[in-house]
């Protein structure tokens, strides 16, 4: 029987891993078909003149159909990334010509997005885009409502977010993906966060863009995707940031990574016929997780009816989050925030954007886990915070 991560690191006595919205430990199964391409099938995917690259030219193939079909999409709409960050980058920036020579430079998102989108938000900004940030109140999601009466003749796209890494809310992009019925706005969703955990609504044609990050599905770090949908025949009119080589259709040059490729495409694959039992999984974490902190009385952040089962956002009166994380230090390792956004911390921009009181905001404690998390010893846990409430 094959050790997971989590019982592996397990043994070592260190604390339980509650930061999987950060980064989630690897399915052995995907380290297991990269280390034999590493180590067997190390030829080049642009080498067409021997066996070694086409060997490497129909894994990377298979990936791109085992990613494509947990969201419904052709394999050829699938252009491997460097992770979710520039997937972003390249589906918010790549639009800036286009919306050039159309005039349509109005883009509709949401004040709770990843900085890898705000930040290419601002970026257009700079270059004269408008750019409207919804927010979405104490739920934590958007209301669809808003976004339709934002919309505009010259809105060029609607980019937002699947499930918000901070809180764990799931954004309506379903409502949403209806409402742009017969708009010509393109449709961005940034799916770090849900892709292969919540997979209905990424199904829907009317989505033109996803971004993709494989460790945030128990793949490698270092690989993502963008799925280009086209509509009819017309591919997404997107301008590359990049230039050399021509690899991803001119999209994204360089030389393939086929080991992480290929461990994306299982972790796909993994996520799509594995997907009810590892929400069972999570969902029974997260039952004895609201069970044994209830006694706290701790504050859940966002409706608990859009929450994906494997995160936990809440503040405990009295305690800012930073005295959460030392009280904790050796029994969990927990977040305050996001991980990609700074080495320092500051207040978070979702939280504050969902008009929590400041001392909720300060207060706040992310808690996430997996299908892989062995089991927890929340009594500790809460010992622990117990001895620090005044």
């Amino acid at each position: 029987m094959k050790q997971t991560f989590a019982s592996t690191h397990e043994q070592t006595g260190g604390p339980a891993y509650l930061d999987c919205n950060a980064t989630a430990p690897i399915e052995p199964a995907v380290l297991d078909v990269m280390r034999d391409v590493w180590l067997y099938d190390y030829g080049n995917a642009g080498s067409r003149t021997h066996e070694y690259g086409l060997r490497a030219k129909k894994a990377v193939q298979k990936a791109r159909e085992q990613v494509a079909a947990v969201v419904d999409a052709k394999p050829d709409e699938v252009i491997f990334t460097s992770g979710a960050t520039e997937s972003n980058n390249i589906a918010i920036l790549g639009l800036a010509q286009h919306g050039n020579a159309t005039q349509r430079r109005h883009i509709i998102s949401t004040a709770i997005e990843h900085k890898a989108v705000l930040e290419p938000l601002e970026h257009l900004q700079d270059q004269g885009f408008e750019v409207t940030l919804l927010r979405p109140g104490e739920s934590g999601a958007v209301a669809p409502e808003d976004i339709e009466q934002a919309l505009r003749p010259d809105t060029l796209l609607v980019s937002v977010m699947h499930v918000n890494n901070e809180t764990g809310i799931r954004q309506p992009i379903d409502a949403v993906a209806g409402l742009l019925e017969g708009h010509d706005a393109f449709f961005h969703v940034d799916a770090a966060q849900g892709y292969g955990k919540d997979i209905g609504p990424l199904c829907s044609k009317r989505i033109d863009l996803i971004s993709i990050s494989s460790h945030k599905v128990y793949g490698p770090v270092g690989i993502g995707a963008l799925v280009t949908r086209r509509r009819g025949f017309k591919r997404v009119p997107l301008t590359p940031l990049m230039f050399g080589g021509g690899q991803e259709r001119g999209l994204r040059p360089g030389t393939l990574p086929v080991p992480l490729i290929v461990g994306l495409g299982l972790a796909a694959e993994m996520a799509e016929t594995d997907h009810k039992e590892r929400r069972a999984r999570c969902r029974a974490i997260r039952e004895k997780a609201l069970a044994a902190l209830k006694p706290l009385g701790i504050k859940l952040h966002g409706d608990p009816e859009k929450m994906m089962p494997h995160v936990l956002n809440f503040s405990i009166d009295g305690l800012d989050s930073e005295a959460v994380m030392v009280a904790l230090k050796g029994l969990a390792a927990v977040s305050n925030g996001s991980a990609c956004t700074s080495q320092s911390y500051e207040p978070s921009h979702v939280l504050t954007a969902m008009d929590l009181p400041e001392s909720q905001v300060e207060g706040a404690v992310r808690v996430s886990w997996c299908h892989m998390t062995q089991d927890i010893e929340w009594e500790s846990i809460v010992a622990a915070l117990q001895r620090i409430i005044h």
